[in-house]
């Protein structure tokens, strides 16, 4: 079975995420061990006990979103599982880069903790927030966002599934996005708690410096194929990667492309490996058909193991 793993982004993370794995896998507490010394202090520690507001700040967000899904990998990994393509979204990217062999683990949680407090710094500097808007086409939506943009910055961020586009900027330019887009025949519009414009022009500065951070680590080639969130092209090249990770930050996140693209290329099962399930319901409704399952904790490890009649190694 051709198997596609994929990684979820900032928004899935929650106190106690991975921690029943790590309790059962040595593989997983040493992914959140070293992951801790990289980052100067306990991370098991700050996902166990919190609190919440001291985990959802994007600079601990991101790095601890991505070395969960990373320890769950490679618990995953150690029961016999492989994948043939890869794919993460928004900073899930980096844990699918270290899936596909192209950065290492200590690169993979310094290019996050940084990436979260860059973008923190830039939300800061210039307010902004995201909706999700249901119902609306790509170019309605583009054009409402032109529309808005009179009020302040607005764009259509992430293309997560058929029917729900997300638009990021300005506090004024995506509260007028959302009223013009109810007026345009949007069925719902759902304001996301996020502390700032992701995907943006207002993220142009971290990616900036991100960008010089980038050039400092070493990306290898690939040894399987990660699908971009930039193109929604699959790519083996490290140094492509590193070009397309420096848009990443603002850019548009093309996940139903990329699903779609995977499913293209063969893909008969994607798992979800990391906090929550966003990314199994986002594939389902880009394609009924698709399978998926997820990996987040020890019950649904068993869902796995059951499925292909595997004994826990």
């Amino acid at each position: 079975m051709k198997i596609a793993f994929v990684f979820p982004g900032q928004g899935s993370q929650a106190v106690g995420m991975g921690m029943d794995v790590a309790e059962n896998f040595e593989a997983a507490r040493k992914v959140y061990e070293k992951a801790g010394e990289i980052l100067g202090f306990s991370l098991m520690d700050l996902i166990t006990n919190g609190p919440a507001e001291e985990l959802t700040r994007t600079h601990n967000t991101q790095p601890a979103v991505v070395a969960t899904s990373i320890a769950l990998m490679e618990v995953l990994r150690e029961q016999g599982f492989e994948c043939v393509m890869t794919a993460g979204h928004s900073v899930g990217e980096f844990a699918a880069l270290y899936c596909a062999g192209a950065l290492s683990l200590e690169s993979c949680i310094d290019l996050t903790r940084a990436r979260g407090s860059y973008m923190n710094e830039a939300g800061e500097k210039y307010p902004g927030t995201m909706s999700a808007i249901m119902g609306l086409e790509l170019p309605q939506l583009e054009e409402v966002c032109q529309k808005a943009s009179e009020k302040g910055v607005v764009v259509v961020a992430n293309l997560n599934n058929p029917g729900q586009l997300v638009i990021s900027g300005s506090i004024e330019g995506v509260r007028e996005a959302e009223r013009i887009a109810l007026e345009s025949g949007a069925k719902k519009v759902f304001p996301l708690s996020v502390s700032a414009a992701f995907h943006s022009p207002l993220m142009d500065e971290a990616a900036e410096k991100l960008a010089e951070k980038l050039d400092s680590v070493k990306f290898s080639d690939c040894r399987i194929p990660v699908v971009s969130n930039v193109t929604a092209e699959p790519v083996m090249d490290g140094e492509n990667m590193r070009q397309l990770m420096k848009k990443q930050i603002s850019s548009r996140v093309y996940w139903e492309k990329s699903i779609k693209s995977m499913i293209d290329e063969g893909i008969e099962l994607f798992i979800e490996i990391g906090p929550g399930t966003a990314l199994a319901g986002m594939i389902k409704k880009i394609d009924r058909k698709a399978e998926v399952m997820n990996f987040n904790n020890m019950a649904s490890l068993q869902k796995i193991l059951e499925k292909f009649d595997k004994i826990p190694a």
